[in-house]
């Protein structure tokens, strides 16, 4: 496997990773949230380490990524874009308490996340559109993104959401890596040599 995709996927899956971590600690955040309270205070800081640093690792391993891989531009566009989004919704959420404008709970918000997010995990069949492995990986990844949006159905912050699709993304970085070391599916890089296919005819050699 390209050692600079590799990377970019495992970056990229690792962030998920805190990602996931982040939406606990927002989970015990807002259970125990008292404004001049110090455990709310540091819980925040803690919560705001591990969103700066997931995103750190995601905005690295998007560029690894892009900067690997030969064309898939809507991918590419749509990693970028969803980690900006992620981006603020994170930040409106640490801060729902003090922004009125903010509906935590909004349907409608939940609803354009997990559509949003969903076309984006999409966006990776252009990876290799013929490959079933990676199809399924792909709605099954998907199934999991609606899964948070049932959850403000229900009556659960947009956290909740943030949450279900850290790990729907990190299912689909790993299985996309898993896929590529295999050699399930092959995906075009920069500086890669040109694969030779060796024919034989038996008319050739006879």
């Amino acid at each position: 496997m390209h050692e600079r995709l590799n990377n970019g996927f495992k970056f990229c899956f690792i962030a998920n990773i805190l990602f996931f971590a982040f939406g606990l600690i927002c989970l015990y955040y807002y259970n125990t949230y008292i404004s001049t309270s110090l455990i709310s205070k540091t819980i925040e800081i803690i919560a705001y380490t591990v969103e700066i640093g997931g995103f750190c690792m995601f905005l690295w391993g998007d560029w690894l990524i892009s900067t690997a891989m030969r064309f898939r531009n809507m991918m590419k566009i749509c990693i970028t874009v969803y980690i900006i989004i992620e981006a603020t919704m994170m930040v409106l959420e640490l801060n729902s308490y003090q922004l009125e404008f903010y509906q935590p709970y909004s349907l409608l918000l939940a609803m354009v996340h997990s559509a949003f997010s969903g076309l984006t995990c999409l966006t990776f069949l252009q990876l290799d559109p013929d490959k079933k492995k990676l199809e399924v990986f792909t709605i099954i990844s998907i199934a999991i993104m609606f899964c948070g949006m049932l959850g403000n159905i229900i009556g659960y912050r947009i956290y909740f959401s943030i949450i279900v699709n850290s790990i729907a993304f990190a299912f689909m970085f790993f299985s996309v890596r898993w896929l590529i070391k295999r050699e399930d599916i092959e995906v075009d890089c920069h500086g890669d040599k040109a694969r030779v296919a060796e024919f034989t005819s038996k008319i050739v050699d006879d």
